[in-house]
């Protein structure tokens, strides 16, 4: 596996290794001793999977507050998605500051992102099945989300498909008026 910087630190791109043939491929999608030997210590307690039927759905920004908070680790088996993460931390240096990937079944790219952080993604195709693994159980008393809209993050999604967005995403606040717990602390990050 490869482990490849994005403009937000903590927040990596995996590339796995694949071994194909004639017949297919194979892919280890996680290794704990290989993510350990990438510096990424989290241990994953729950599989997560998702399928959007629509291109241009947006899904999100979701996140846990604390102490429920959840680091995440993405991916996408049919499809293509933008994948984002907002820093939500008060206090970090990279505080609203968002990175955005195309994760897809033909790059197999996958994206760990860390406690703190709010995650969205935009449907790039029909059909999109979303895979993840998160370090915290659901918790439904500190389940979140804001406005995938918040023009204090200002994502760029490009197109908004309104219709293709849920209740729960339309009626989500923005950050400013959410009681995001997030706080950014050095000392763990230095760690």
């Amino acid at each position: 596996m490869k482990r490849l910087d994005t403009n937000i630190p903590g927040v990596y791109i995996i590339e796995p290794q694949i071994f194909g043939d004639h017949r297919g491929y194979f892919m280890e999608t996680y290794n704990q001793a290989a993510f350990e030997a990438l510096g990424i210590r989290t241990v994953f307690v729950q599989d997560n999977q998702s399928f959007t039927e629509k291109y241009g759905t947006i899904r999100g920004i979701h996140f846990q507050n604390s102490p429920m908070s959840q680091a995440k680790l993405v991916r996408v088996t049919r499809g293509v998605v933008l994948d984002v993460a907002v820093d939500l931390r008060r206090g970090s240096p990279t505080y609203l500051k968002w990175t955005a990937e195309v994760l897809s079944e033909d790059n197999r790219r996958m994206l760990f992102i860390p406690r703190g952080f709010g995650h969205g993604f935009k449907t790039l195709s029909d059909n999109v099945e979303f895979v993840y693994k998160v370090d915290t159980l659901f918790s439904k008393e500190n389940d979140r989300g804001i406005r995938f809209d918040d023009p204090a993050i200002g994502v760029d999604w490009g197109e908004v498909i309104r219709e293709n967005l849920s209740e729960k995403d339309l009626s989500s606040p923005f950050l400013a008026d959410s009681d995001c717990n997030y706080v950014y602390d050095q000392e763990a990050e230095q760690r």
